[in-house]
């Protein structure tokens, strides 16, 4: 199956599992494996990366492998062959997070098969996504009184947004990112791993700038789009963020953008769990959910033990790492 095909069969996939994001892990050195399952009507598909971490060789599947739930024998040859792979790669675990809601069955599902929940998260478990396919007044309608007041405050102040690909802004965005992550206490991604997803996503990975009528910067957001999904990755901002409208206008002007360019949801991916105030993303829950759409929770990621001695190396690992981040 090609791409295309997995989109048709698979609505719900994102970039992470495109020939794309394997096309930027395997710049970046890690291995990428990818894996079509059952033949049948609606055969299972699996992009993976190996990852080489200092706790522990694993196998990583982020929002997926894409199956068919429903069919239990599908799923289970899935991981049946998962584990093969994870074995021949000398991984000590693999872990998943699929594009499944967190019900009750989806979780049962998934120890079913023998997995269990990691310590870590695996891409945005919970996050708003904007239905596109509403008009761009109904979107307005949906919003959070306080958003929408700052959105159009941002067009009486003269906010402009801009959008480029270039090397340059890809390098300005990362220095302003660096220093965001400093005030706010966040691990920001490389420049190497920015520059990676540029020639990867090339045509298909944006940043927008929000500036002031003269000029001075205020908000960044890195926007990756495929299939019917664009995804808000990535943020930066200046202190004139805390004055200034400037997120605002950005995420209103890509809604506009991506509505035009024919997609059907935008991602702003990654809010705090509900009743977590000091979770990372508690700082940047109010401003999404501000801007209506769906809050969704998928189920958290869940591995897969292939050596239980390494595997208990890595647990105390992340679960030291995830309290510091308050994750």
């Amino acid at each position: 199956m090609n791409w295309q095909e997995i989109l048709k069969l698979y609505p719900e996939a994102n970039f992470l599992q495109s020939p794309e994001y394997g096309k930027m892990n395997e710049i970046l050195g890690d291995k990428v494996i990818q894996q079509e399952f059952a033949k049948t009507k609606k055969p299972g598909y699996a992009q993976m990366i190996v990852r080489n971490a200092k706790r522990g060789r694993y196998l990583e599947i982020p929002c997926g492998p894409l199956l068919d739930w429903s069919n239990t024998a599908t799923v289970k040859r899935a991981f049946s062959e998962i584990q093969k792979i994870a074995k021949r790669e000398k991984c000590v675990f693999v872990r998943v997070r699929p594009q499944l809601f967190a019900t009750r069955q989806n979780l049962d599902l998934l120890t079913g098969m023998g997995l269990k929940k990691s310590p870590m998260h695996l891409a945005a478990e919970h996050t708003v996504i904007i239905n596109l396919a509403k008009s761009e007044d109904d979107i307005l309608a949906g919003m959070r009184r306080q958003t929408r007041y700052e959105v159009r405050q941002a067009t009486k102040r003269g906010i402009i947004v801009e959008k480029d690909d270039s090397e340059a802004i890809f390098r300005e965005f990362h220095a302003v990112q660096a220093e965001t992550a400093r005030r706010q206490k966040f691990v920001p991604p490389s420049l190497k791993v920015l520059l990676a997803e540029r020639e990867a996503f090339a045509g298909n990975i944006m940043i927008y700038v929000a500036k002031t009528a003269e000029g001075e910067p205020i908000a960044y957001g890195l926007i990756i789009k495929n299939g019917r999904e664009a995804d808000y990755y990535e943020a930066a901002s200046t202190p004139l963020n805390r004055k200034l409208p400037g997120a605002y206008a950005l995420l209103w002007q890509a809604i506009k953008d991506l509505k035009k360019e024919g997609y059907e949801r935008f991602n702003l991916w990654g809010i705090a769990p509900a009743g977590q105030p000091h979770h990372r993303y508690a700082g940047v829950t109010t401003f999404k959910t501000g801007f209506g759409g769906d809050i969704v929770e998928y189920v958290p990621a869940h591995d897969m033990v292939i050596s239980q001695f390494g595997y208990l190396k890595n647990l105390t690992v992340e679960t030291i790492r995830r309290k510091r981040r308050h994750l």
